[in-house]
């Protein structure tokens, strides 16, 4: 047991990574092999859980929204063909597992960050819009209004 704890300590002081938790936007870079050649891939998304924290190879699964259609990854956060992982943003969670982000109904008032828009498709987003949309739209709203009275001035006058 004490040889399995030591293990787990080398290979994760071996290899940086930031502390992952469920509701995390991060960035991943991945390492991809074409035709003899080898790139780096960014996948961007929510991370929804954790597993295995404490073992020498923690899996986290992140989802994102890509064309409309809900893409997820299972990744062993410790693996060499991972070059590093960028958390963008953290969001307040009472949850530890976010399984929820996969339905159609998901609201966005549940995760309390902004810009949360990129990662949900545009035919689920029915419920509440962002705080900026909403922002945006007041206004243009005014600038209607504005214009409207202006043209009603300019035809009173004549």
């Amino acid at each position: 047991m004490k040889k399995l704890q030591e293990y787990n300590q080398k290979v994760r002081s071996s290899k940086k990574i930031p502390e992952l938790r469920a509701g995390d936007i991060v960035k991943i870079h991945r390492k991809i092999k074409e035709a003899g050649k080898e790139r780096a891939q960014i996948f961007e998304g929510i991370v929804i859980s954790v597993k295995g924290k404490q073992s020498s190879s923690p899996m986290a699964t992140v989802r994102k929204v890509s064309f409309g259609v809900g893409v997820e990854i299972t990744i062993p956060v410790l693996s060499p063909t991972i070059e590093k992982i960028e958390v963008v943003k953290r969001a307040k969670t009472r949850k530890a597992k976010l399984y929820y982000l996969r339905r159609k109904d998901f609201k966005l008032s549940k995760l309390k960050t902004k810009e949360l828009d990129k990662f949900i498709a545009e035919g689920e987003r029915t419920e509440i819009a962002p705080e900026e949309n909403v922002e945006k739209i007041k206004e243009e709203k005014e600038k209607a209004k504005k214009e409207e009275s202006v043209e009603k001035e300019g035809a009173k006058k004549e």
